[in-house]
């Protein structure tokens, strides 16, 4: 029976990771269908990679044999997590992928789809080169039919520089720009294949407003919704084809509820346009608090019903509209409060922007856990699987065209930006989360004619309803936009809204950092985790409401209709280039661990526990550690009605209710004076009551608790702790996704001790690599505020993965090992690659002393069993020092 009662309580506690949702992530712009004709390959795995300038790399038969094997998403190098300053690579490098394409493939009509490649590039394919790219945040589509060789092996060679450059966006050279170029083919890359009868590529196309699908609304109510359809289809056949375009339109729960078919003929050797129109009536329409997605199946059949092409798109109705001062309204009503989220860059720790489709969802679903209901993509576009989660998750999402601070006055460079404006338009037009388009180069002093040009190009490639730009207030030309980026009148004088005009609508794009001046960058905002309570308090306060007068969580709610809310900048911390320290502002770190400021954010959210996959409902969090350095006062985040806090067992209770009447932000920051003193902690200690002592919040709505949060002080380091942060995702056996793993140094009780300089190691076994090692400070990792994580990768064979950490410098008295398995599923779609090439990709990046990390499970039990011999030994010592040593 007690083993039973065992497997059903792991049984339990394991539910949440395998029962959590699923996301998934769309490929060349469309999610792909069953009996299509269509199908589509990861290119990521196996390339071989040179860093650095090499002539005559792009030849078919090129000797790379000496060269390193990866997969992508590759970002040239691993990096330390204080990776700013410039100590990133810039400059050429080389990519070869040898594969031999299935003989089935062959006739088909086939696509390389490169989701980005950083910087300047240039692809061949068996020595010709099809294409040349400026610019790294955008597709680069390579038609690659005619170039395969269907006897032997093929090489693709991409050549990428992600040097200075300024002759295309952002143009600013890194040493003098706040992010940082990071290289490489850093985002997916896809084989389509097709029959020659095929909706064709948007970005690939280059036609205004055109090209492949466009998804556009009309006459949006609670009632009913246009669906405006409009879709190129090519024939590259000798023969005119005849046969129809269908359109079946469903429900998240799969229930069609609109269908249409149309018929088309086209000419051997062209293309045609068709537009229709589907009316859904009671729609479910999109918003951030119900974001919801119906599938929209699309289907070219000839005329004996075949399917020839076709894929799935994921559509969400609704209406957008700037009304001036009556502010933004969503499907056809006034938003009824702020809008308030953050900025986001697309670098993670270790990798740069080299980032898995899973981290990109995990990140817009921490974003959204905290209650952020709009994401401004600074600044540039970012990576499709970010705009998935967004469109997922309930996030709108402010899109940027890449550009900071820096101008050309040579014709080639506006024309860049324009061509990248374009091609931002075609790849993210069909996604509902989509709230704004900012097409201008941000901070910028452009010439007012082009201001103009970027909101025609933007109107002309999207001619439809709820198409909106933005523009910052100060920016020359910024006359010809409807909605214009500033700070409220209630914010800091220096940078607030002089005056304001009844016909555009305000928000405010960056808010919260606060530095003394542009060169030293000293910030209440810019707070490192591992600075701990009193700097993370500070933060915190600073972005909820300060003290003097700036824009903060609580000025933007305080703000007329007119001011439609602000993006914090910063969400995460993030590497730069002019500055040697990273940017610190982020409510979590490079790693996605959470500061206070995150919590903060949390309590804002609505207390109503809803159908969202993000967190939802009520919450409350004690913001202090019981250190001996913690201050007497206790902050608590809370959005409950009412907070109770006790200090101790049998100690006192204190007791805080939200004023209601109070305008502003909806739970401001609590704070209990003079409650926390040590020596109460000391005093008990001595006694023997180390239980006794603790802090206890309870959050209560209509006078019942419905969220708790309990912290004890850490006692002696016994143990190291280990978790997956990964929300609940599965992880892919794609060779290119990753988790991250954390370990934390702990007391007995399992209570972190966040006062520790210890480094951790990390070993693993299986089927996963560690990304990084002692070089770049990530295996082994200090301990920072407690935690050192870790990220793991999967390989390409689905399987079992075993991490094992440990402290670095072992000891009788050093806490025990811990150790965590995970498992990898098989990869969503299937992976082209040579299997010899793969065999190549090593399965750790720190050589043979990683080997030495490794311990059996006879050892780990021998040192669990050691400690509690040293724990019996103590007692004798404890004994004497209470006997002989200092009393009190």
């Amino acid at each position: 029976m007690k083993k039973l009662v065992t497997y059903l309580v792991l049984l339990f506690c394991s539910l949440p990771l395998w029962a959590a949702h699923q996301p998934e992530f769309s490929t060349a712009g469309f999610f792909r269908m069953d009996n299509s004709g269509r199908e589509v390959f990861s290119m990521n795995p196996a390339w071989r990679f040179y860093k650095g300038g090499l002539a005559g790399a792009e030849a078919k038969d090129f000797n790379d044999k000496d060269w390193t094997v990866v997969s992508l998403p590759h970002g040239i190098e691993y990096l330390p997590t204080e990776a700013s300053g410039c100590i990133n690579y810039q400059g050429e490098s080389w990519y070869r992928k040898h594969f031999t394409p299935d003989v089935v493939l062959k006739g088909k009509k086939l696509f390389l789809h490169f989701e980005a490649i950083m910087g300047k590039s240039k692809v061949f394919v068996n020595g010709k080169q099809l294409t040349e790219h400026f610019g790294g945040y955008l597709p680069v589509v390579v038609d690659v039919t005619e170039a395969l060789d269907w006897n032997g092996d093929n090489v693709i060679a991409v050549w990428t520089d992600n040097s200075d450059d300024p002759s295309y966006p952002p143009g600013k050279a890194q040493d003098v720009l706040d992010y940082t170029y990071f290289g490489g083919i850093y985002r997916d890359c896809w084989l389509v294949a097709h029959n020659n009868i095929f909706i064709t590529d948007p970005n690939y196309e280059n036609e205004i407003a055109g090209g492949g699908l466009f998804v556009a609304f009309d006459k949006v109510s609670d009632a009913s919704a246009e669906v405006l359809l409009k879709i190129q289809v090519c024939n590259e056949t000798k023969k005119a084809f005849t046969g129809v375009v269908e359109y079946e339109l469903q429900q998240p729960d799969g229930k069609q509820v609109a269908f249409l078919n149309d018929k088309i003929r086209i000419k051997a050797g062209k293309a045609m346009t068709s537009s229709d129109k589907l009316l859904v009536k009671e729609p479910l329409l999109w918003s951030p608090s119900s974001p919801a997605l119906y599938n929209l199946l699309v289907r070219i059949r000839d005329e004996e019903g075949n399917v020839i092409d076709g894929y799935r798109r994921r559509i969400g109705i609704r209406s957008i509209e700037f009304k001036g001062k009556d502010g933004f309204w969503l499907n056809g009503k006034p938003y009824d409060k702020p809008l308030i989220g953050a900025n986001r860059h697309q670098d993670f720790a270790v990798v740069g922007n080299a980032v898995a489709n899973s981290i990109h969802w995990r990140d817009a679903k921490k974003l959204k856990d905290v209650g952020m209901e709009v994401i401004r993509n600074a600044h540039c576009p970012q990576d499709p699987a970010f705009m998935d989660a967004c469109d997922e998750l309930g996030l709108f999402v402010i899109v940027n065209t890449p550009g900071w601070q820096f101008w050309n006055d040579a014709p080639e460079f506006a024309q860049r930006v324009y061509s990248d404006i374009r091609n931002l338009v075609r790849r993210d037009r069909n996604h509902p989360s989509v709230w704004l388009w900012e097409p201008i180069l941000n901070e910028t002093w452009y010439p007012a004619d082009f201001a103009k040009n970027t909101n025609d190009i933007v109107h002309a490639e999207y001619p439809y309803p709820s198409c909106y730009c933005g523009s910052d207030s100060e920016a020359r030309g910024h006359e010809v936009f409807p909605v214009l980026f500033a700070h409220p009148q209630n914010a800091d004088k220096e940078w607030a809204l002089k005056q304001t005009d009844d016909s555009k609508t305000y928000f405010t794009r960056e808010w919260g950092d606060n530095v003394d001046d542009w060169n030293s960058h000293n910030s209440p905002s810019r707070v490192a985790r591992n600075w701990g309570e009193q700097a993370m308090l500070i933060q915190a306060q600073h972005y909820a409401s300060p003290s003097y007068p700036y824009t903060s969580y609580d000025a933007l709610f305080q703000t007329s209709r007119q001011h439609v809310g602000g993006c914090l900048w910063h969400s995460f911390d993030h590497q730069r280039g002019y500055h040697p320290d990273p940017f610190y502002g982020g409510i979590m770190d490079v790693f996605r661990q959470p500061k206070f400021s995150y919590y903060m954010f949390m309590a804002q959210r609505p207390p109503v526990k809803t159908g969202l996959i993000a967190e939802t409902g009520p919450m409350v969090f004690i913001a202090h550690e019981m250190t001996p350095f913690s201050g007497k006062d206790v902050v608590v985040y809370s959005n409950c009605d009412e907070v109770r806090l006790t200090y101790n067992k049998g100690g006192k209770t204190y007791t805080h209710k939200k004023d209601k009447n109070r305008k502003g932000m909806p739970s401001p920051v609590i704070t209990f004076p003079d409650v926390y003193d040590f020596m109460i902690d000391k005093a008990l200690s001595r006694e023997q009551k180390q239980a006794d002592v603790y802090l206890l919040a309870e959050g209560l709505i209509d006078g019942k608790v419905v969220a708790t949060h309990k912290v004890t002080p850490a006692r002696r380091p016994e143990k190291l702790l280990l978790w997956v942060d990964n929300a609940g995702t599965n992880l892919e056996a794609n060779g290119s996704d990753f988790v991250t793993v954390v370990a934390a140094v702990a007391d007995k009780q399992g209570n972190i001790k966040r006062l520790n300089n210890y480094f951790i190691k990390f070993h693993i076994e299986g089927e996963g690599r560690i990304l990084g090692g002692s070089d770049v400070m990530a295996n082994p990792a200090p301990v920072k505020w407690g935690t050192a994580p870790v990220l793991v990768q999967s390989t390409l064979k689905p399987g079992k993965i075993k991490v094992i950490a440990s402290v670095l410098m072992e000891g009788s008295q050093m806490p025990i090992s811990a150790e965590l398995e995970l498992e990898s599923i098989s990869a969503v779609y299937p992976l082209l690659y040579n299997q010899s090439e793969a065999a190549l990709i090593p399965l750790t990046v720190t050589g043979k002393a990683d080997m030495q990390m490794s311990k059996s499970s006879a050892e780990r039990e021998v040192e669990r069993l050691q400690k509690e011999v040293n724990a019996l030994k103590l007692k004798e010592v404890e004994r004497q020092q209470t006997e002989f040593g200092e009393q009190r």
